[in-house]
């Protein structure tokens, strides 16, 4: 039988082999968040001290384009498409099924991609603080599919609907805290305010399609990181 930490990184990574997706996998993705977010960290520090700034932060979201196999981009692209324009619930699900990207979904993820970009190549490299963000965007995630009911009759994300959420948010929470406070006290405002920003995707979802999808976790997860990037990019004296 699979374990559930490895069906986690199936799932969120282009690693961890062939394993289908499983509630119980829930509990992990917190966990594989924060790895992955400390493996991104880690090599935006080895990238400063061969690079500019403005090219480490290229290789830093080009490393995590590559290690998420573009999931969470796809699904912004694809939220975008469904939740923004003025249409029907059921036409909403019906643009988000189509493997095509609309206007919306390309300025969503241009400016996105051009947010994470300056907001890194603003700073110095802060390991803890991709973190903190990558393990709260995958709790957000976690706890949208625990709470909120699926938005269609199947789909990959109905194996997720309803699992139990206290330790999702426990596990989560925690961890992602005791992240940030070590980066600092501004990481601590930056986890809260991007996972505002997911809840808000959740919301939004939730009032227009009736649930979540997929898509809509991989678009509250990477709205997570990059409000949070954002925030952290802003200048906090003696940080």
């Amino acid at each position: 039988m699979t374990h559930p930490a490895r069906r986690a990184v199936a799932f969120l990574t282009v690693f961890g082999g062939a394993a289908p997706p499983a509630p119980e996998a829930l509990a992990w993705f917190p966990a594989v968040g924060a790895g992955l977010g400390l493996a991104l960290g880690g090599l935006w520090w080895v990238a400063l001290q061969w690079w500019p700034r403005l090219v480490a932060a290229a290789l830093v979201i080009a490393a995590d384009l590559a290690a998420t196999g573009l999931l969470h981009v796809d699904g912004l692209a694809d939220s975008a498409d469904g939740l923004l324009p003025h249409l029907g619930r059921d036409r909403r699900l019906e643009v988000m099924r189509q493997p095509d990207v609309g206007a919306f979904g390309a300025a969503a993820v241009g400016a996105v991609l051009l947010l994470r970009w300056s907001a890194l190549a603003s700073m110095p490299a802060r390991p803890l603080l991709l973190g903190a963000l990558w393990c709260s965007s995958r709790a957000t995630m976690a706890v949208a599919a625990a709470v909120v009911p699926y938005a269609r009759a199947e789909g990959l994300g109905a194996a997720f609907a309803g699992a139990a959420s206290r330790p999702v948010v426990a596990v989560g929470a925690a961890l992602s805290l005791a992240l940030a406070a070590g980066a600092g006290w501004p990481a601590l405002v930056a986890v809260a305010v991007g996972a505002g920003a997911g809840a808000a995707v959740v919301v939004a979802g939730r009032r227009r399609l009736g649930g979540f999808t997929g898509d809509v976790l991989g678009a509250a997860g990477i709205l997570v990181e990059t409000v949070g990037l954002a925030v952290a990019a802003a200048h906090w004296p003696a940080w």
